[in-house]
């Protein structure tokens, strides 16, 4: 394996659309979906091992979930989980990772990943990314990986694709970048052929990325920055990064760096990919019987129902009659019972139930 190969996988987010499994002191990405006895987490970090290092795998996350990492993934080196000490969103975090890696290594070439995505295709991951260190570590580029829509999905950002680079089939120039569209702009996406969806997955040079980051968002470059040298990759880098971290701005990596920089391409995959990012998309990763209902950890006597999900925590039946595209998901102390097609509305009940009842429900 190429030693100059880094993987960093961000695993600090809160998943709010998935409650009531997804907590704030347990969230998505360390739970178990699909019954595998592997969290999220721990499927990404076997998907990527194949191709980068285990030495070479860095973990971003909050400091709220630094025994779950340790617990899930003791292999990995305590060196290689950075703490974060408050939520910032995606750029602060890479050009956190990219100022890491590159004080270690400044030949690296980084692919950086999602936590708790889906990938069934795991063979064609694997290439995929090999051949996109390839086009990354030959040139100053930032390169994302987009996914052959499948339907006019709202939930989604997308990329539209520009002229073909002629020694390297599959990936082309990014024309633009657009965030969750409304249906008809999804369906306009979709007839064009041009929009892929924004998988959520970069890879590029940890020169390219900083470089980057210091033309088109010099805030947050600056502010990684230390005054003097040797601070990155020594014991003197957890308090250099809690001192400024609470400082940057809360801006993901697409709005700071990919929707600005004119350097950016696209490869288009099929990976059997899903983010996971709402129970509807669960749903649509889940076998479903032949009413259409997917059944999650749990036993259901389900008569006239169709289109649901049901999901519950221990050893339980669930009993429904009647229910028509509905997400049923039980754990101890909270029950959601709402229509899929309002999953969207989730994030902002949790909001809801943690204003009326408190911390402990969230």
């Amino acid at each position: 394996m190429n030693s100059h190969r880094y993987c960093v996988i961000m695993c600090g987010g809160v998943g709010s659309r998935f409650w009531p499994f997804s907590r704030n002191d347990r969230p998505k990405q360390f739970l178990d979906f699909f019954g595998t006895g592997k969290s999220l987490l721990q499927l990404t970090v076997d998907r990527i091992s194949s191709v980068v290092k285990q030495e070479n795998i860095i973990l971003v996350t909050n400091r709220q979930y630094a025994d779950i990492i340790r617990e899930q993934l003791p292999a990995i080196r305590e060196s290689n989980i950075l703490l974060e000490p408050s939520r910032r969103n995606t750029a602060p975090c890479i050009c956190w990772a990219a100022r890491h890696i590159c004080a270690l290594d400044p030949h690296a070439s980084i692919v950086t990943l999602p936590s708790d995505h889906l990938v069934l295709k795991e063979k064609e991951f694997e290439k995929a990314i090999r051949e996109g260190f390839e086009f990354v570590e030959n040139g100053d580029r930032l390169l994302t990986l987009g996914i052959q829509p499948t339907g006019p999905n709202t939930g989604y950002g997308y990329i539209q694709q520009g002229a073909p680079e002629a020694s390297y089939p599959g990936i082309k120039k990014v024309k633009s970048f657009t965030e969750k569209p409304d249906l008809k702009m999804a369906e306009m996406f979709l007839a064009s052929g041009e929009f892929f969806w924004n998988s959520g997955i970069f890879l590029w040079s940890a020169e390219s990325i900083l470089k980057a980051f210091e033309k088109y968002d010099p805030d947050t470059y600056q502010l990684f920055t230390p005054n003097q040298e040797g601070v990155y990759g020594t014991p003197a880098e957890p308090a250099f990064i809690d001192s400024i971290f609470p400082n940057a701005t809360s801006i993901s990596i697409d709005y700071a760096i990919m929707e600005k920089a004119d350097n950016v391409f696209v490869k288009t995959v099929d990976l059997g990919w899903s983010d996971l990012g709402t129970w509807k998309a669960l749903y649509e990763a889940s076998p479903r019987n032949s009413d259409g209902n997917v059944t999650q950890n749990c036993k259901v006597l389900a008569n006239g129902c169709s289109g649901t999900m049901f999901a519950a925590n221990g050893d339980k039946i669930i009993v429904a009659a009647g229910l028509k595209d509905y997400i049923v998901a039980d754990t101890e102390n909270a029950l959601l019972i709402y229509p899929i097609a309002d999953e969207q509305k989730i994030r902002l009940i949790v909001n809801e139930v943690k204003s009326k009842f408190g911390d402990d429900f969230v």
